[in-house]
């Protein structure tokens, strides 16, 4: 915990997606909240997709964040705000296209959440 995945639409060429969320880490670790060694990643890059019903012009990034419940309404605001400002810095849009960027904030029910670390 935490858990962010990154969707994104195959249709944005200048998306790095590794650093994406390099930096989207960083955000979470920089927030206090979260232990840099718990943060778990990953990016899912969508190869079919439609945003409306044009089949052109328009693609997205749409970072999920899963957190353990009991966080307050505004930390999760806090957070999505956040993301979604890091997303803005990292998210070219090419030319002729709508991008639209969004995040939320999944609670994760600390009851029937199990873990366990393995290693050094």
């Amino acid at each position: 915990m935490p858990h962010l995945t990154l969707e994104y639409t195959d249709n944005l060429p200048q998306f790095d997606a590794g650093n994406a969320l390099l930096e989207l880490n960083k955000v979470l670790v920089a927030s206090g909240l979260f232990e840099e060694i718990d943060i778990k990643s990953r990016a899912v890059r969508l190869d079919t997709f439609l945003v409306g019903t044009s089949p052109n012009g328009r693609s997205f990034a749409h970072a999920k964040l899963a957190i353990l419940s009991g966080r307050s309404t505004q930390t999760k605001h806090e957070l999505s705000e956040s993301l979604l400002k890091l997303l803005k810095q990292v998210c070219e849009v090419p030319a002729d296209s709508h991008v639209q960027l969004c995040v939320e904030i999944q609670d994760i029910e600390r009851e029937s959440y199990a873990k366990a670390s393995i290693g050094p």
